[in-house]
């Protein structure tokens, strides 16, 4: 008796194949390109590209998983896309030695919703100013 089965495929995660994110998501500058905008361009990607478990809040495996290295070569991957879509001024705001992908995410989410208040509030006075 034989066995057809064939092997499980151990082929190159989509994640590798880009070799330049800006081709696909412009870089966050908060005024040409708005948080929204650069949010719902980077999740489709990174839903297209199978990473989208990287910045959305999915636990990621114990560091005892046979997973687990595999997944930490491509949070490095998608953090590395975080860093290259961001202005350069908001980038120094985000960076940080030791992180991932998702402490990035948050990081950039934090400084575009935390500010909302002040930003509507000098918006209006500035309408009102006209």
């Amino acid at each position: 008796m034989t066995n057809d089965t064939p092997p499980p495929k151990t082929g190159l995660h989509p994640v590798f194949t880009v070799t330049n994110i800006q081709h696909k998501v412009r870089v966050l500058d908060g005024t040409k390109v708005t948080y929204a905008s650069w949010v719902r361009l980077f999740k489709l990607h990174a839903r297209g590209y199978k990473v989208l478990s990287h910045i959305d809040g999915t636990a990621a495996p114990k560091e005892t998983d046979a997973s687990y290295e595999a997944r930490c070569e491509v949070d490095a991957h998608v953090f590395q896309w975080i860093y290259d879509t961001l202005s350069d001024e908001i980038l120094p705001r985000v960076l940080e030695d030791e992180s991932t992908a998702r402490a990035a995410w948050v990081r950039v989410e934090n400084i575009f919703n935390n500010n909302k208040g002040a930003r509507a509030a000098a918006l209006e006075s500035e309408f009102n100013a006209l």
